[in-house]
């Protein structure tokens, strides 16, 4: 009898095995690498989808739009996230390898600006932003501005990205770039000096952390430790802060689109994925982590 009740157990044993064999066998994995800024809404959408599609999962990975972009020139991701859009000479890279990059507008973020709570000042120009980032811009104590920060030395701590981020790019471009058009700064790259994070949320916990310090950011990542800046357009000008709104109408200075790349038109269950990322549905995960939807949605 005890022998019959083993072996009865073994068969059972073998038979969930199996089953579970064939389930991992019939689930599809989709890679989806990039962007720290957009990591959040992906890990969000990765943890939604199974109520969609229990037989898909998502594998969320960041390291930076560049990591991403790379995956899909290099054809090892499924889907890439990115904060920036790709460069002529990165979908030129692609192709020559047999990869066509297909883009998807997936959200709006407002590129915030932040600085420690103890900081007075309330709002900045995208000049004076120019000359605290960029290359020998003239803003590198806080009395340059006419600020003075408790607890600070005074010499500005500024606290950016590495150049693999899409932030970094879209903020060198957007700020640094425009400003050495208008003579405003000699050169439109980064100040030397700078402290290069990692990811987003190491950007605010820093600048949390450090009285003297201003840094940039995707929106999602601000908190109540940390104060966030009004924006103009010209010293003087009147401000707009970031927002969801903001970034929805683009009023805001430093407003950006958020990406998704493919490897060609995407197919079956890529596909699938992305036209839900891109539903109601999707796009209402975009507004509760931070961001602001590629369209106009109503959320509950």
């Amino acid at each position: 009898m005890r022998i019959n009740r083993l072996l009865g157990a073994a068969i059972a044993a073998s038979v969930v095995l199996a089953s579970q064999a064939t389930y991992a066998a019939d689930r599809t994995v989709i890679q989806n690498k990039g962007s720290d800024t957009l990591l959040s809404v992906a890990q969000a959408w990765a943890e939604a989808y199974p109520e969609v599609n229990p037989n898909v999962s998502i594998a969320i990975s960041g390291g930076g739009s560049g990591t991403g972009i790379a995956g899909v020139i290099n054809g090892t991701v499924d889907i890439a996230n990115a904060s920036r859009q790709m460069k002529a000479k990165e979908i030129e890279s692609a192709k020559s390898k047999g990869h066509t990059p297909v883009e998807f507008v997936v959200g709006y973020d407002a590129l915030a600006v932040f600085v420690h709570k103890d900081n007075p000042v309330t709002s900045l120009s995208l000049e004076q932003l120019a000359q605290i980032f960029g290359r020998a811009g003239k803003a590198t104590k806080w009395s340059d501005l006419g600020i003075t920060v408790p607890g600070c030395s005074d010499k500005m701590v500024v606290v950016s990205r590495q150049n693999n981020s899409g932030t970094y790019a879209y903020f060198k471009d957007a700020v640094l770039k425009t400003a050495a058009e208008k003579n405003l700064i000699p050169k439109g790259s980064f100040r030397q000096g700078t402290l290069d994070m990692h990811g987003s949320k190491d950007v605010v916990e820093l600048i949390e952390k450090t009285p003297c310090a201003i840094g940039y950011s995707g929106l999602a990542y601000a908190s109540d430790h940390v104060g966030l800046l009004c924006i103009s357009e010209e010293t003087g000008g009147a401000c707009i802060n970031p927002s969801v709104a903001t970034a929805s109408d683009r009023s805001y200075p430093i407003a950006r689109p958020l990406f998704m790349y493919t490897d060609g038109e995407p197919q079956g269950e890529i596909k699938a994925y992305l036209d839900w990322i891109l539903s109601d549905a999707g796009q209402c995960i975009v507004v509760k982590t931070g961001y602001a939807p590629a369209k106009e949605v109503s959320c509950s």
